[in-house]
C-alpha cells in the first residue's frame, strides 16, 4: 500500500521510532515527519492533497476538562476543515474520558503513546487508511464534475520549467517529471516540500547540492541547477527514464547482471568515497539506470563529508532505510565510508535471491537482526559468492572489505574466473 503519512512529535528521537515502524509497514509509502514548531506555521493549511493520515503528539492532561489537555481544543478547531487529513491522536496523558472525547471529535483512533506497540500502531492505521479510503471514494462518487483527474493540469512551482507530471516524492520534498526552458531538456525537478527558513536541517537541498558538486562522474547524477523560489529550494537533475534498480528487481536478474551491476556500483561507491564524502542511504531506488544500463547514483541528501563539513543528521536520530542500514548505523555510532559496502551487501544479496536478508514486524526487529543475527547464506547455485557477501556484510566494519576499490577488485576477479555470456539489456 502506497499511504501518504505524516507524523508530528515535539520528540525527535520518538517520531524517528514511528517513521522507522511504519517504513516496515509500508516500505513504498511517503512517510513524513516534521516537528511541532513547524506544524503550528503550516498545519492549519493541510488537506488530503498533502497526506493521507496525521499522526500526532498531543497533550491530553488528565482529563476532557484539564486545561493541559491542548488536543481536544485542536481536535475542535479541525470540525470545520472537511478536506483536512484523517488523524490518529498520539497521546500523552489523558484517560478513557479523553479517548472518547477525542473520538466524537472526528479522530481515526487515540493511542496512549505509553502503550503503543508496533503491532498497535500497524492494526490502527491500517484500519485508518481503509477508514480514509472509503470515505474519499464516496466523496468522488457524490462530485459532480467534468473535468477528470488527468485532465487537471499540474501547476508549475518553479519559474523557467514546465512540470509534466509527478514522479517520486521522498520525505521532505517532490519530484517532477519537468522540461527546462533553458537547457530545451527533460529534466527531474526535485522542490522541497517546507519553506525554507535558516534552520540548518531545512535547508537539505543545500547540501545535496553541495555534495554531488563536489563530484563530477558519469556515474553520479548530474545537477543542472540549484536555487530557491518563494523560499522553496528546488534542484533540477538528470532524468532517467529507464528508471532504477528496485524496478529492475522486480523483473529478475541473472548472476551475469548481477555482478556487472554490482561492480558498477561499487566503482560509484570509489568514485564518491575518493571525493570524501559516504552516501549513507545506499538501496536500489537511489541506483537508476542509464538506457545503456549502467548505474547512476542518486539522492545524496543523506551524504555526510568525511571530513565533516557535510552534516545532514542530527545525533542519536536514524535516517535511511532499515533494511539496507549496517549494524554501525542502527547503533548511532561513527559512521565511515564502510557503512555504504554493508548497504551494498545487502542490494548484493536482494539483486541474486529476490528478497532481503533481514526482516520484521517492526523497524527496530529489522536492526536487531543487522547488529545480532548470524550472516545469511546464498542458495547453493550461488556459493561461489558467498565470501564476497561477507566480505561485504560482516558485522564489524573492521572485517568487511576495506574500501570500494577492493570490492572492484573481488568481482572482477570472480567475473575474469567465470565467464559469462554476454547479458540481454532488458527494456
Amino acid at each position: 500500500m502506497k499511504a501518504r503519512l505524516l507524523i508530528v512529535d515535539t520528540d525527535a528521537a520518538y517520531a524517528e521510532w514511528l517513521r522507522h515502524q511504519l517504513g516496515v509497514v509500508f516500505p513504498d509509502g511517503m512517510i513524513n515527519s516534521i516537528d511541532a514548531e513547524q506544524f503550528v506555521r503550516t498545519g492549519a493549511t493541510l488537506t488530503r492533497a498533502d497526506c493521507d493520515l496525521l499522526l500526532r503528539a498531543a497533550s491530553f492532561g488528565e482529563g476532557p476538562e484539564d486545561p493541559e489537555a491542548t488536543g481536544l481544543e485542536w481536535l475542535r478547531q479541525l470540525r470545520d476543515r472537511p478536506a483536512y487529513p484523517g488523524v490518529i491522536v498520539i497521546a500523552e496523558g489523558g484517560n478513557e474520558l479523553t479517548a472518547v472525547r477525542a473520538l466524537q471529535l472526528g479522530a481515526e483512533d487515540y493511542l496512549p503513546k505509553r502503550l503503543i506497540t508496533p503491532e498497535r500502531l500497524r492494526a490502527a492505521v491500517l484500519l485508518a487508511l481503509r477508514r480514509v479510503e472509503l470515505r474519499g471514494a464516496e466523496a468522488a462518487l457524490s462530485e459532480s464534475t467534468s473535468t477528470t483527474s488527468g485532465e487537471r493540469s499540474l501547476r508549475d512551482p518553479i519559474p523557467g520549467y514546465t512540470i509534466r507530471k509527478s514522479i517520486g516524492e521522498s520525505e521532505k520534498a517532490m519530484v517532477y517529471l519537468a522540461t527546462s526552458a533553458a537547457l530545451g531538456i527533460d529534466v527531474a525537478l526535485k522542490v522541497s516540500k517546507s519553506e525554507q527558513d535558516e534552520a540548518n536541517e531545512r535547508q537539505f537541498l543545500a547540501r545535496e547540492h553541495a555534495a554531488i558538486s563536489a563530484i563530477r562522474h558519469s556515474s553520479i547524477v548530474t545537477i543542472y541547477d540549484y536555487g530557491s523560489h518563494q523560499a522553496r529550494e528546488y534542484l533540477a537533475m538528470e532524468y532517467f527514464p529507464r528508471g532504477d534498480l528496485k524496478a529492475r528487481l522486480q523483473r529478475g536478474i541473472l548472476e551475469a547482471d548481477v555482478l556487472r551491476y554490482l561492480e558498477q556500483i561499487a566503482r560509484a561507491l570509489d568514485v564518491v568515497h575518493q571525493a570524501g564524502i559516504f552516501h549513507r542511504d545506499l538501496k536500489p531506488p537511489n541506483v537508476m539506470l542509464r538506457e545503456n544500463d549502467d548505474v547512476v547514483l542518486i539522492d545524496f541528501g543523506l551524504a555526510r563529508n568525511m571530513h565533516g563539513n557535510i552534516q545532514s543528521t542530527r545525533k542519536g536520530v536514524l535516517r535511511g532505510s532499515p533494511y539496507y542500514m549496517s549494524p554501525e548505523q542502527a547503533l548511532a555510532e561513527e559512521l565511515d565510508a564502510r557503512t555504504d559496502l554493508y548497504s551494498l551487501g545487502v542490494i548484493f544479496f536482494e539483486m541474486l535471491t529476490g528478497r532481503k536478508p533481514y526482516t520484521g514486524t517492526s523497524a527496530v526487529e529489522v536492526l536487531q537482526q543487522h547488529v545480532n543475527a548470524p550472516l545469511p547464506r546464498l542458495p547453493r547455485q550461488y556459493e561461489h559468492l558467498q565470501a564476497l557477501l561477507d566480505g561485504l556484510l560482516a558485522k564489524s566494519p573492521a572485517d568487511r572489505l576495506a574500501s570500494a576499490a577492493q570490492v572492484v577488485e573481488a568481482v572482477s576477479g570472480l567475473r575474469a574466473l567465470r565467464p559469462y555470456a554476454a547479458s540481454t539489456v532488458v527494456a
